[in-house]
């Protein structure tokens, strides 16, 4: 009978588009119409044929940008890495010589589109400011900044195009897929980087070291006025503090009066903190590094999360991109030598102490917020009430927004980690990272400090293809002898607090986290019954504090007192012959 119900679902024919069931839409009329070209254009995009209505697919998109570069000197295409369906992942270089990039010393902005393919707005905007630079009057842009471009960065995902892919979304008519070929959310990949394309990714920061990153994506949530909202981690949690501040005090206030110029609303990346009651306030996020803005403030590249507002048409969110990309790259040729500066002292700062997690204040802030009036409803089919929105403008003067600006996790920055050379995957993932580290030659005696878990918990389902496990460590200082082979990876590196979110087991992100060293919670040798008894006696005859422990142990617990199977337990953990690295987190720190 379910798989009779399964059928049926899946063959239905559904004929309900996202505009028949979406808020009202608001008339708009801004500026940037005039960006698109006619169709008779010699240099028309694709996305520019239908009015901005559609997007073209993987095959049409590339078609247009190698068609694009062979026109021009300033735009080169560069293969960064294949999908596991065997896709090229592109990179448009752009600049006055574009295989100078990264060696020049002018500014880098990175944009990024399609890291969910669903939301490919980056994509349309790029190609139609690319041709613009190329054949209109736009070369200026690329006279002292380079832009680096990746129009498809899931483009497994992309090609898993459909009607139905997101319900929540205004256009274009047909969308790529949220997540990879692999089920994998990039955008949740950063730190344990298992997908080739985030591999590609991380290998492309290394080499060319952009000096501002933005990650173009569109919202899920709310309604509200605004068309184009973006966000970093602020100054008052960021890990590179420059970087925010200029990213604040420069970057925000210039997009911003650009964008309204040009007719659209920008306005801030912040969720609703009630999702039942917009009026309670919002919720302000600082991102962990699974996220682009989090990881990029982790290891010192300014970074933006773009997410346009889902609710808004194709077309208006595409031109809105496109006045976001212009004017960064403005930004950058004005201010790039004081972003470089920001940046380089974010590299060079050591902190003494690293916050590993933020939780959002009890003391809101207080912000004017362009929204839109919400009703309560109750459907009559399933009986759950629902906010939705009436189109009908709503300023807020004074709305509570809760910033996750109170540290919720940090520690003291260790001098270095030491990792044993049979953890393979973890110096192979710190080497994808650019983390910088030493081998031992020969064998060592140091003083270091061991973790052993006290407690732990592993995830009751997988999460972006992994078990998580979350743990609470005892922390003891004693002589290690490290075999040869072994890695030393210190922080006094530029991307020393990089290492430190990837080693430091209790951070959220962590390689530990994310279970990569699972095996420390398995016993492999255990006991004989035949065997421990004549040991234990003898041991407790021998061991004077040992008898006094047990004695002890079986007056202040009386489940051990009467359960013989936890008395030997208890025991055999003292004995020479239990192991040792059970419960042992295999890196060590100095």
């Amino acid at each position: 009978m379910k798989k009779l119900a399964l059928s049926l679902a899946c063959s239905f024919v559904f004929s309900v588009t996202a505009a028949d069931h979406l808020p009202p839409l608001p008339d708009w009329q801004g500026a940037t119409l005039s960006l698109i070209k006619p169709a008779q254009h010699p240099w028309v995009t694709p996305a520019e044929v239908s009015d901005l209505s559609e997007t073209p697919d993987y095959e049409t998109t590339i078609n247009y940008l190698q068609r694009l570069a062979a026109s021009t000197s300033l735009i080169k295409l560069e293969v960064i890495g294949q999908s596991p369906q065997g896709r090229a992942i592109y990179l448009v270089k752009a600049g006055t010589d574009p295989d100078m990039i990264g060696r020049d010393n002018k500014p880098v902005l990175l944009a990024q589109a399609g890291i969910h393919s669903g939301e490919i707005d980056g994509k349309d905007a790029g190609l139609m400011l690319l041709r613009d630079i190329a054949h209109g009057d736009k070369a200026d842009l690329l006279k002292d900044v380079n832009l680096l471009f990746i129009p498809i960065f899931s483009v497994d995902g992309h090609e898993r195009s459909g009607k139905y892919n997101r319900m929540n979304q205004r256009g274009p008519e047909l969308q790529g897929w949220r997540a990879t070929a692999q089920n994998l959310n990039l955008n949740r990949d950063y730190m344990k980087a298992e997908a080739p394309e985030m591999q590609a990714l991380l290998k492309l920061l290394n080499s060319y070291k952009p000096d501002l990153y933005l990650d173009i994506h569109v919202t899920d949530g709310e309604d509200y006025q605004y068309d184009i909202t973006y966000g970093f981690n602020e100054p008052f949690a960021a890990l590179s503090p420059n970087a925010a501040s200029w990213l604040a005090s420069s970057f925000r206030p210039e997009v911003d009066q650009a964008l309204t110029a040009a007719g659209h609303i920008p306005g801030p990346l912040v969720f609703a903190h009630n999702s039942a009651d917009f009026s309670k306030g919002l919720a302000g996020s600082t991102s962990s590094p699974r996220f682009s803005n989090g990881y990029g403030d982790l290891r010192h590249i300014p970074t933006v999360l773009v997410e346009n507002h889902s609710l808004k048409p194709y077309k208006q969110r595409v031109l809105g991109t496109y006045v976001l990309l212009e004017q960064s790259l403005k930004l950058l040729q004005q201010q790039g030598t004081v972003l470089k500066l920001a940046k380089k002292a974010d590299e060079n700062a050591r902190p003494e102490r690293q916050i590993l997690a933020w939780k959002a204040s009890e003391t809101p802030d207080y912000i004017a917020f362009k929204g839109v009036e919400a009703v309560q409803k109750k459907d009559p089919i399933t009986g759950v009430t629902y906010q939705t929105w009436t189109g009908k403008p709503l300023n807020y003067e004074q709305l509570p927004v809760y910033w996750e600006k109170e540290p919720a996790a940090e520690i003291d920055v260790p001098k270095a980690y030491w990792i044993p050379p049979e953890q393979q995957e973890v110096i192979a993932k710190l080497a994808l990272h650019g983390v910088q580290f030493t081998s031992l030659k020969s064998p060592k005696t140091i003083q270091l400090q061991q973790l052993t878990a006290t407690s732990h918990e592993f995830a009751n389902k997988p999460f972006e293809g992994r078990f998580a496990v979350k743990a609470e460590f005892s922390r003891n200082w004693q002589k290690i002898r490290l075999p040869a082979g072994s890695i030393r990876v210190s922080t006094d590196q530029p991307l020393g607090a990089l290492a430190v979110a990837l080693l430091e087991p209790t951070a959220p992100d962590s390689l530990f986290s994310w279970g990569y060293m699972l095996g420390m919670f398995e016993r492999v040798e255990y006991f004989e019954t035949y065997a421990i008894v004549p040991l234990i006696e003898t041991a407790l005859k021998q061991d004077k504090k040992l008898k006094a422990e047990f004695d002890e142990a079986l007056k202040q617990d009386k489940k051990l007192s009467a359960d013989p199977q936890a008395k030997l337990q208890w025991l055999y953990q003292r004995l020479p012959y239990y192991d040792q690295h059970y419960l042992k987190y295999p890196i060590l720190i100095e």
